[in-house]
């Protein structure tokens, strides 16, 4: 098992994966107690899945029964695109995460699993296994620190000296008895510690959801309310969020481990669209049709067009909000004027909260 660890190791960096890891097919009870009790909390929003999927998030055998050991993988997704402070300091222009500028990352993520999964199974015979990218409920970033990986930062994401957190986690469980990495080595050194007295994601985050180190509220996270949330964007949140309309890279971006972040060699992840730049304008435009025919294979997509609308509507507001020029300030208010009659009630709100940002033009009957 030794002999094959080290093999799966070059096997999964021939498929594209920046780091292997190797973890036991189990947590301990204090990882349940810690999700319930944020649970518990009301953090999780309108994410009732995050309970009613419990069980399954504590218990890797749930998922795939006779489970030893949990391969984990990531892969830097960071593509070459326009610089993310350069289109958050332009109130017009619509910032999208990372993340999701290319193609989605389930699928490919998935299919480069199987395949490592097929060469396995060519090497040693039949085993039971299940390939997972954010894809179940699975507590990807504890599985990920305790296969070595990394550890888990204060904004509760994974980090790495050598890549910062620009990656995607994937993770095949196995039924085969691989030696964990590590396995002795103490719990401090899953890598709480290695943020120091850092804590300069708490201070950017712009809603405050991240409301103590490794602990998120995710009701005010701008992920959440531009993704998850499915109904309207609480007014108090609404002028935090600028010109994000799908997610927030934030307590990324001030992260000084992400000095060493890597840009992504898979050309899916490229922009797409040139989302990565895009107007607010131009995207508000897109008509339901356009909308899915470009966002096609986008993880951006899963939204839908409401909330799309919904999104951009809000980013609108926070740019006249922000003294955009005469020019563009007129473009945007007639570029929300022709949404204000809109049939969904949720688009036509933040339509709405949106003009009132211009008092003259509202007071004009926009």
């Amino acid at each position: 098992m030794l002999a094959l660890k080290e093999k799966i190791r070059v096997w999964g960096r021939e498929l594209g994966f920046a780091a292997i890891g190797f973890g036991r097919g189990e947590l301990p009870d204090d990882v349940a107690a810690g999700l319930s009790a944020w649970v518990e909390a009301g953090f999780h929003g309108e994410m009732d899945y995050m309970a009613a999927h419990y069980p399954l998030r504590t218990d890797p055998t749930a998922l795939l029964p006779g489970t030893q050991s949990i391969i984990g993988v990531r892969m830097n997704y960071t593509p070459e695109c326009v610089a993310t402070q350069e289109i958050l300091q332009q109130p017009d222009r619509a910032f999208i995460s990372r993340y999701a500028l290319g193609r989605d990352y389930h699928k490919l993520m998935r299919t480069r699993l199987q395949k490592l999964a097929d060469r396995i199974e060519k090497e040693v015979g039949p085993f039971a296994y299940r390939a997972f990218a954010d894809s179940a409920p699975v507590m990807e970033v504890e599985l990920a620190q305790r296969s070595r990986l990394g550890w888990r930062g204060k904004h509760t994401l994974l980090l790495t000296r050598e890549a910062g957190s620009y990656f995607f986690l994937g993770e095949l469980f196995v039924s085969l008895p691989i030696p964990p990495d590590a396995p002795d080595a103490p719990a401090a050194e899953f890598g709480a510690n290695h943020c120091g007295s850092c804590s300069a994601c708490l201070r950017a985050c712009p809603t405050g959801a991240i409301v103590a180190p490794y602990r998120l509220d995710a009701r005010r996270c701008i992920s959440y309310l531009t993704i998850e949330l499915k109904g309207a964007i609480p007014l108090d949140m609404r002028p935090l969020l600028g010109n994000r309309i799908y997610g927030c890279d934030d307590c990324q971006l001030i992260c000084p481990w992400n000095r060493f972040a890597q840009l992504s060699v898979e050309g899916d992840f490229a922009p797409r669209n040139g989302l990565d730049s895009a107007s607010l304008l131009e995207l508000f435009a897109w008509e339901a049709d356009e909308f899915e025919r470009r966002l096609a294979g986008s993880p951006v997509r899963r939204i839908g067009h409401e909330r799309w609308l919904r999104n951009i509507a809000v980013a609108l507001g926070n740019a006249l909000a922000a003294g955009a020029a005469s020019t563009v300030s007129a473009a945007i208010l007639q570029g929300l004027r022709e949404r204000a009659a809109h049939p969904s009630a949720l688009v036509r709100e933040h339509v709405r909260w949106a003009l009132q940002q211009h008092p003259e033009a509202f007071n004009q009957g926009a």
